[in-house]
């Protein structure tokens, strides 16, 4: 079972939408019960009622104005609905890859499936800066290799070395060999494909 990407809890977001919506329904609220009290509506909401009299949904103002708050309200939906925390890899559960057991150990390893199976699941993450310096470690590593910068993304990992020694294709199969060792102890859910670049230093 493949863990699920952490979601970001976006407090702030939505402690400002409580706070403005809290505001408006006050704001109404009050209005609403000076009227009952028999004084005079505020000018603002008279002005919004003589506009909503006036005005009809055909007329096209009003259709352009709905339109906005449609797409409006359809962007809003999908940031509700994505992860949000794209600085975090997510990294594969312990024994998520591990599928080989042996005739004695059966019994004993069902009754441990069993256990597993109503723990909550475990997820764990790295995170992009330090998914790439553990890449950079690795190839400062590689004979040859004087520096190094490593980009992480999601899909794609991009390292750029430089060499101050050696033949270029030499060094580039020797980084290409270790960072794909590097991408596979990192233990990632969805492995990133390497692209490098290999250069001579200028002197």
């Amino acid at each position: 079972m493949t863990a699920r990407r952490f979601r970001s809890a976006r407090r702030i977001p939505a402690a400002l939408v409580a706070l403005l919506v809290l505001a408006v329904a006050g704001l109404f609220l009050y209005d609403l019960a000076a009227v009952r009290a028999d004084r005079p509506a505020m000018a603002w909401r008279r002005e919004l009622a003589h506009r909503l009299e006036v005005h009809t949904p055909a007329d096209p103002g009003v259709q352009l104005a709905g339109v906005a708050l449609a797409l409006a309200g359809v962007v809003l939906l999908l940031l509700a609905f994505t992860p949000g925390i794209r600085s975090i890899l997510m990294m594969r559960s312990p024994g998520q890859d591990t599928g080989q057991d042996t005739g004695q150990d059966s019994g004993h390893e069902a009754g441990q499936d069993a256990v597993e199976a109503s723990r909550p699941p475990l997820r764990a993450g790295i995170g992009r800066k330090d998914a790439a310096q553990v890449l950079r470690d690795r190839a400062m590593e590689v004979p040859g290799v004087r520096s190094a910068r490593v980009r992480m993304g999601r899909s794609r990992v991009r390292v750029r070395a430089t060499s101050h020694f050696r033949e270029l294709d030499e060094v580039r199969a020797d980084l290409d060999a270790v960072i794909a060792v590097g991408i596979e102890e990192l233990g990632l859910v969805h492995p990133p494909r390497p692209r490098l670049r290999v250069r001579r230093r200028a002197d």
